[in-house]
């Protein structure tokens, strides 16, 4: 209901109600957008990109599911074209900065920021599709049929690249555990 009345704030020009969108989603959107290109910079600027898109076109928004869930697909898809096209010019994403953690705590931020690297690293090793659909249910926490209805497949294909994703996760954990590395 909160970002219903967001939405129409928004149609009615408020810069408040725009702050309080861009303040409430955008952790999840830059999360969502780290772990789908694994570059900060290119991260930041798809993140703005989807606000910016959703502000020249309010007038025309109508809210008619979840507001993150929408954010978070238009940020996952922008992310999509932005692979496809660095892709097709042979150019690759710096790796990932550090993003630090809130924390007063400097040992907790720098275990959570490691432990953050590590999923990170293992993540980058995933086929692409497989890497968005884990990020869009954990992230995002839309449902298969969602995600598979977002990307154009069926919502066991949604399933499957989950499973496989998280199969390889977990092969890749394991595998630097028996060699006693961390990435």
């Amino acid at each position: 209901m909160e970002d219903k009345l967001l939405v129409i704030s928004c149609k009615r020009g408020s810069k408040d109600a725009l702050g309080r969108i861009y303040e409430k989603y955008k952790t999840d959107m830059l999360v969502l957008a780290m772990a789908l290109l694994n570059d900060k910079s290119a991260a930041e600027d798809v993140m703005h990109d989807v606000f910016l898109s959703f502000v020249q076109n309010i007038e025309k928004f109508s809210l008619t599911g979840s507001f993150k869930g929408y954010l978070l697909t238009c940020l996952a898809n922008r992310a999509r074209n932005l692979n496809k096209a660095k892709h097709q010019q042979g150019v690759e994403l710096d790796p990932a900065e550090s993003v630090s953690s809130g924390s007063n705590e400097p040992l907790r931020a720098i275990m959570c920021n490691e432990q953050l690297q590590q999923l990170s690293n293992a993540m980058v090793q995933l086929p692409y599709d497989q890497r968005e659909v884990i990020m869009l249910h954990f992230q995002a926490g839309m449902t298969f049929r969602t995600i598979g209805k977002s990307l154009g497949v069926s919502a066991n294909t949604a399933k499957s690249r989950y499973r496989y994703g998280l199969d390889k996760l977990r092969s890749i954990f394991d595998s630097e555990a028996k060699n006693g590395t961390s990435r």
